[in-house]
């Protein structure tokens, strides 16, 4: 998914470079001569016009990276210290990469495309960057036009499965062993039996709510704001608690979950409660559409009034353990091949034999 997202971005990238004799200012010039609001196009105020969205947007972006639960996961599937690091830089170096391509992507669309073309792309303009394909391809009607649109269009759904995908599993696998086993059921009972269970049932609810949140929004919402809130979300909810995990000695489970709790409601609820939110711009009780400036401190700040409440001395002597671990590598451990069950267990006891 990750070589078919990256190749089919700098084909379209190299394809609108070119048309400009690879002359990025001349993109850009041509896309404001093509946008109602001349020059206006480029300047700030077009699409936030608070200046605190804007910086709101910022945070969310920067600091919600680190923080979504897909990249997190990287995690969990490397051996050692080194191995994590090395994804971790490979993670960066595609998504940085492909968020520059985005912006040749997005200036194309608007220089090329016209008038015509941004009301084929839909009231949401989710549909720009197949369109653009079929331009650089050739136009519509034209063989390399079809072919690209096609190769463009099935990478897109291939990359909406498989990030989906991963959302569900980790968020599911969040659900059925932190929550229900360690949580509800307190490591009682046959986590065996029960995670794989409460797993299904969490992912059926999972992409039930999101199901709805989609058609609730309707083919007038562009993708990339919903991609913002998921930023923002994240921001405010993982990124404190981490921080605060691997710099702050006093730092508890208690403050872990406050901290998660308050930044999820937080930027939930001023997204709910903004102007994009269910009661409209007349309605609205918050002025941001982007919530992290004030959601990402109150995460902070649940994860200390957390920590304060429920101090914890063992959790001092841990961080001291997860200190060194962290900056040495001494006492990590190395990734262990998990039990297989079932048909897989038979399988590899058939091979065996």
């Amino acid at each position: 998914k990750a070589v078919l997202l990256m190749v089919g971005a700098l084909a379209m990238s190299l394809f609108v470079l070119a048309r400009v004799g690879f002359n990025p200012i001349q993109l850009f010039d041509q896309a404001a001569a093509a946008h109602p609001e001349g020059q206006g196009y480029l300047a700030p105020g077009l699409r936030f016009t608070n200046p605190i969205d804007v910086f709101s947007l910022g945070i969310a972006l920067v600091l919600g990276t680190a923080g979504l639960p897909h990249i997190l996961i990287r995690f969990f599937t490397v051996p050692d210290a080194r191995a994590a690091r090395r994804s971790v830089m490979w993670a960066v170096s595609l998504i940085g990469s492909f968020y520059i391509m985005t912006t040749f992507i997005g200036f194309g669309a608007r220089a090329f495309l016209g008038v015509e073309g941004e009301k084929a792309a839909g009231k949401g303009g989710n549909l720009a960057a197949p369109n653009l394909a079929q331009f650089l391809g050739g136009g519509e009607g034209t063989t390399g036009g079809d072919i690209f649109l096609a190769v463009i269009s099935a990478i897109a759904f291939a990359t909406i499965l498989a990030v989906v995908a991963g959302l569900v599993i980790s968020a599911s696998g969040a659900v059925a062993h932190d929550v229900w086993t360690n949580v509800i059921r307190r490591g009682q009972g046959n986590p065996e039996r029960e995670e794989p269970t409460v797993g299904r049932i969490a992912a059926a609810g999972i992409g039930a709510v999101a199901i709805a949140i989609a058609i609730a929004g309707g083919e007038s919402l562009n993708v990339s704001y919903m991609v913002g809130l998921a930023f923002a979300v994240a921001a405010s909810a993982n990124f404190p608690a981490l921080v605060m995990a691997l710099s702050w000695r006093n730092f508890t489970t208690t403050g872990a979950v406050l901290g998660v709790v308050l930044g999820t409601v937080s930027s939930v609820g001023l997204i709910l409660l903004g102007p994009e939110g269910p009661l409209g711009k007349e309605g609205a009780l918050s002025p941001l559409t982007q919530p992290a400036i004030i959601s990402v401190p109150l995460g902070f700040l649940g994860c200390w009034l957390g920590s304060f409440i429920g101090r914890d001395q063992v959790a001092e002597r841990n961080f001291d353990e997860l200190f060194v671990r962290s900056q040495t590598g001494l006492g990590a451990e190395v990734a262990i091949e998990q039990p297989q069950r079932g048909r897989a267990a038979a399988a590899a006891t058939t091979t065996q034999t």
